[in-house]
């Protein structure tokens, strides 16, 4: 029985002793914890619809590419203007006009996709690049503010973002200096 005695006390010294252990490497993590963390969270969406260097950009590439777009609505109108003719022409055109008339609509229409897809990627390009100098502008913004305000770390995509924690509208300000 002495045995049975003397097993139980070793085994609650030991898991006391593991309990000491664990406590004294936890107390200093409270302490870490303990202090507060400081968190923000910047809305980019926001900061790309109402930042005045966004809406620059956005005026910028608009002005740029105006010309392009009227061309491609003139060609649009064009190709329309030709395709309803062919059909109101169809049935008193001889056999080769008709084929040549066709053939005509059939190279516009193939030059004006062309040109209206190089138009959207050429579009997308520059637009990617002026929103990427935006949002370059905007990271330094906002590490500056979470320096000096001691934020911990700041989040700009989230699924949720509590109103106390969003810091957009001082970004927007120092951005629209």
């Amino acid at each position: 029985m002495r045995r049975t005695i003397l097993k139980f006390p070793l085994k609650i010294s030991a898991v006391l002793g593991r309990i000491a252990v664990f406590a004294s490497l936890a107390l200093p993590l409270a302490g870490a914890q303990a202090q507060e963390s400081r968190v923000g969270f910047v809305s980019t969406e926001r900061i790309f619809r109402e930042a005045a260097p966004a809406k620059a950009a956005q005026a910028k590439i608009e002005q740029e590419f105006s010309r392009r777009e009227k061309e491609l609505q003139e060609m649009a109108g064009r190709l329309k203007s030709m395709s309803d003719r062919l059909d109101k022409d169809t049935a008193l055109l001889a056999e080769p006009d008709r084929l040549k008339r066709q053939r005509e609509l059939s190279d516009l229409d193939k030059d004006f996709q062309r040109k209206q897809r190089e138009f959207r990627e050429d579009l997308n390009q520059r637009r990617n690049e002026e929103l990427a100098i935006v949002l370059e502008r905007t990271n330094k913004v906002i590490k500056q503010i979470a320096e000096t305000e001691k934020y911990d770390i700041v989040f700009q995509e989230a699924v949720y973002a509590s109103p106390r924690i969003d810091i957009t509208d001082k970004v927007l300000k120092a951005l629209n200096k």
